[in-house]
């Protein structure tokens, strides 16, 4: 059975904080990327909105593989 380690707290609560700040600046972005290029192409309302979930995903994407190597540069056990 494995020994559990206790919790970096500091290092917890600073990878919590860049995953609110960094996953807010990417689905922002995400989703103004789809709107605009909707609304500059004229798309229609389905595909604007169908491109703007497809940007958020590819964020939500980008914001996990940031995470996990954050979470490698700075690890939350001791």
């Amino acid at each position: 059975m494995a020994v559990s380690r206790p919790i970096n707290w500091t290092n917890a609560v600073t990878l919590m904080s860049v995953a609110v700040l960094v996953g807010t600046e990417f689905v922002g972005a995400g989703a103004a990327a789809g709107w605009a290029l909707g609304g500059l192409f004229q798309l229609g309302e389905l595909i604007t909105h169908g491109l703007e979930t497809v940007f958020v995903l590819m964020a939500l994407t980008g914001l996990f593989y940031f995470l996990r190597a954050a979470l490698s540069h700075e690890p939350i056990r001791r």
